[in-house]
């Protein structure tokens, strides 16, 4: 199984890069991993926030295949703590999944479009976040999943 990364926005910003570099090396450790930015569509300025995420929807939607299993990130999803995370990728790689795909939507959220795809909605915590360190805590997460996985130390240390 491979899990990818996906985030509507720009690259990495130079204060979280490091650690989203860090992170995501660790997991390739355990999974093939791979982080995918999903530009934000032009003239954004002149676009209505619902206009803004129907259009990234689109992209988001043509981006998927079918056999993708979604993992949306989303404020009012099902929040899970770090040993429940490891249970939840471990399922899915019993379930022979070729992609787990975890989305970060862009400043205004994921359309409902993407929200009814998605195979689960995830939320990371009820506070809000800027969606640069949500990609460095997500990377952090799905690591601590893999050492909980593995029974290995780092989630206790």
């Amino acid at each position: 199984m491979k899990i990818q990364l996906w985030s509507v926005g720009k690259n990495h910003e130079r204060y979280v890069k490091a650690g989203v570099d860090d992170f995501t090396g660790r997991i390739a450790h355990y999974y093939p991993v791979e982080w995918t930015i999903i530009p934000v569509p032009r003239n954004t300025g002149m676009l209505s926030e619902m206009d803004l995420k129907k259009k990234e929807s689109v992209t988001i939607l043509d981006w998927l295949h079918k056999d993708d299993y979604l993992v949306a990130l989303d404020g009012k999803g099902k929040e899970m703590d770090s040993e429940g995370l490891a249970r939840f990728i471990q399922a899915r790689g019993n379930e022979s999944l070729k992609n787990l795909v975890f989305l970060i939507g862009g400043a205004f959220g994921l359309d409902e479009a993407v929200l009814s795809r998605a195979n689960y909605q995830w939320s990371l915590s009820r506070l809000t976040f800027p969606h640069q360190l949500v990609r460095l805590v997500l990377a952090e997460q799905l690591y601590r999943a893999c050492t909980i996985q593995r029974n290995e130390k780092y989630h206790h240390s």
